[in-house]
């Protein structure tokens, strides 16, 4: 694992080292339409309603969130609330900026910004409910102020409204549409939506009346859906797009050989893990989730789907996170006689089948096969059931089919939100919508209790533990951020969240 993580490490700051001068060469010039080729059709373009990780680069065109972050820190830093301050351990005030209008022209206020968090918080329709569940009410203080009142201290919280949680949408926009908001999405973001054809493309125009100044500077944006990255890395090469993103490492030696490309790469939270169902059987008996956890050998697996860059996991935080607690490294140790000891214990000597959902494409195909493969020396024999990224996170978190669901976490900004989203009872990401434990849910709580990173770690080790010894998710990689783009595209930057954001992006010719 040293040698991967001593690889990756200098593989990225080599390539960081040959683009920093690209991205700062030249002058940033106004107009033209950046076209990016795009793995994923979007789950919804309303980011309360939507329900997977990948959605987060057509979002962020459109909707600016209360607190932003910066790129390769992830700190918490001034969005559409100018400044915000805990005035007590269970008050949070966010006083908004002056000035600002949704696309389609009506203010965003104190009044707005309380309807999208009491939305977010309580809608039916709502898959981040968990992200504000601290949240005991909402007040418009003032014109431009708004107060949460929490349930505990929660602070998370700024960070938590840099994500899905704190992006404003139009009320007007969504009382009128309805569900039709998740297709027609109005919010206050540099560009707005002008047009969504499934599985084909999702298209952009400039906000002219965006409130950063000098901001955005293209005319607008098409992303092109094309599933396979092998063939959008091509339309790269060929130039009929601009962009492509969420390339697997293999594909890094068809950018160098390519005259007109540009890698782009960087570190991210991004987690190739399989998700279970720990709230019915029989995947609620600990026995068989970690016998799921020995049998699986994270080297072998990352040399075979990831050509070994990229870091074993076995937390959902990275070695160079802060939050990383070392003493849980290799916590499930490969072992498939280990695997199989406990698959027997479980009452299964015969060994068990099991239905894990995933996804249709190639990578997660090959994938599947090498996990098919090391979970049946565990004595674990599995059918996949598969189909695109939207359809099979909808069948396993919301239809609750099958036992498992071989996918990714893309991240949070705070990891209090990764591990509230993942195994708080009534989280969307939670499957089976159940409480593990009352320990996992008192820790959960901790890591919020304090603004002191010491405590914070603390408190995360505990979570983290539980996890662990209850084996109730199977984290397998860490993987980079792999982009490439064509010479004319300038200003782009990867942050450590992996996600494609084109803040400050502009075409030169």
């Amino acid at each position: 694992m040293k040698t991967n993580r001593r690889t990756l490490i200098a593989g990225s700051l080599a390539l960081a080292a040959t683009h920093r001068a690209a991205w700062a060469q030249g002058t940033p010039k106004k107009g033209g339409v950046l076209k990016v080729s795009a793995p994923t059709n979007p789950s919804s373009l309303d980011p309360a309603t939507g329900g997977s990780g990948q959605d987060h680069a057509f979002l962020y065109p459109i909707f600016d969130t209360l607190v932003e972050f910066d790129f390769p820190t992830l700190k918490a830093l001034p969005g559409l609330a100018e400044s915000w301050k805990f005035h007590d351990t269970r008050t949070l005030v966010l006083n908004l900026r002056s000035g600002v209008q949704f696309h389609d022209g009506t203010p965003f206020d104190a009044e707005a910004a309380k309807f999208n968090l009491e939305r977010n918080r309580t809608d039916q329709r709502s898959s981040i409910k968990a992200d504000l569940g601290t949240v005991e009410a909402i007040e418009a203080t003032g014109p431009l102020q708004v107060t949460l009142k929490l349930k505990q201290p929660d602070s998370a919280l700024p960070l938590i409204l840099s994500d899905r949680a704190g992006m404003m949408c139009s009320p007007k926009a969504v009382k009128e549409l309805g569900k039709d908001h998740d297709r027609k999405p109005v919010g206050t973001g540099a560009y707005r939506c002008t047009g969504w054809n499934d599985n084909e493309k999702v298209t952009y125009a400039r906000n002219d009346k965006y409130w950063k100044q000098g901001q955005p500077l293209m005319d607008g944006m098409e992303f092109a859906i094309i599933a396979e990255t092998n063939t959008g890395l091509r339309s790269v090469v060929a130039g009929q797009n601009d962009f492509v993103y969420f390339l697997s490492p293999q594909q890094k030696s068809v950018i160098d050989r390519a005259k007109n490309l540009t890698a782009v790469t960087g570190p991210t939270l991004y987690c190739v893990q399989m998700f279970l169902n720990y709230g019915r059987a029989p995947l609620d008996n600990q026995k068989l989730r970690l016998a799921i956890n020995h049998a699986i050998d994270r080297t072998a697996f990352s040399k075979a789907t990831m050509g070994g860059l990229a870091e074993p996991a076995w937390m959902a935080l990275p070695s160079a996170h802060w939050a990383y607690d070392a003493k849980l490294a290799n916590g499930w140790p490969y072992d498939p006689d280990k695997a199989k000891k406990l698959v027997a214990e479980a009452g299964f000597p015969n060994g068990i089948d099991v239905t894990f959902l995933g996804y249709s494409d190639q990578r997660s195909q090959q994938r599947q096969e090498v996990l098919m493969e090391q979970l049946a020396k565990g004595g674990i024999r599995v059918k996949w059931q598969t189909g695109s990224i939207p359809e099979m996170s909808a069948a396993f978190f919301a239809d609750k089919k099958g036992e498992g669901l071989l996918a990714a976490w893309t991240g949070r900004p705070d990891p209090s939100l990764t591990y509230s989203l993942m195994f708080a009872k009534d989280s969307y990401y939670n499957a089976g919508r159940t409480e593990y434990s009352p320990e996992l849910t008192a820790a959960l709580l901790e890591t919020r209790a304090s603004e002191d990173l010491d405590a914070r770690k603390a408190a995360f080790a505990k979570v983290q533990k539980i996890v662990v010894d209850g084996g109730l998710v199977v984290p397998l990689v860490f993987q980079l951020e792999l982009d490439a783009q064509v010479g004319r595209v300038k200003g782009y930057k990867p942050n450590l969240l992996g996600k494609p954001r084109f803040d400050g992006v502009w075409l030169d010719g």
